[in-house]
C-alpha cells in the first residue's frame, strides 16, 4: 500500500494551514501524515472521527440571551458607553 499512493490538494485559509504545520510538526508529523491519520480513523468509525453538532445554548442561557436582547431594544433601560461609566454609575 505504501507505494500506491496518490496526491489530494485541498484549499484551506493560510492562517490555518500555518497553525496545523506548528501543531503537527510539534507532534513529530507533517500535515499529510496528520490527514491521513484522520482519513484512517475516518474508515475505521464509519465517519468523521468527532462529534459534529451546532452548539445550542441551555434554557438558562438561551433566556438570558433573550432577556439581553429586551433590555438592548427598551429605551427606559440606562446605557452606558464605557465601564468607567458604569462603575461611576454603581459607586453612587
Amino acid at each position: 500500500m505504501a507505494g500506491n499512493t496518490t496526491n489530494v490538494s485541498i484549499r484551506m485559509d493560510a492562517d490555518l494551514k500555518a497553525q496545523a504545520d506548528e501543531l503537527f510538526a510539534e507532534l513529530g508529523m507533517s500535515l499529510s501524515t496528520a490527514f491521513n491519520i484522520f482519513v484512517r480513523q475516518s474508515l475505521r468509525e464509519g465517519g468523521l472521527p468527532f462529534e459534529v453538532k451546532l452548539e445550542r445554548p441551555n434554557q438558562e442561557t438561551a433566556a438570558a440571551m433573550r432577556e439581553a436582547e429586551r433590555i438592548a431594544r427598551d429605551p427606559k433601560v440606562k446605557g452606558y458607553r464605557n465601564t468607567g461609566e458604569l462603575f461611576a454609575e454603581l459607586d453612587k
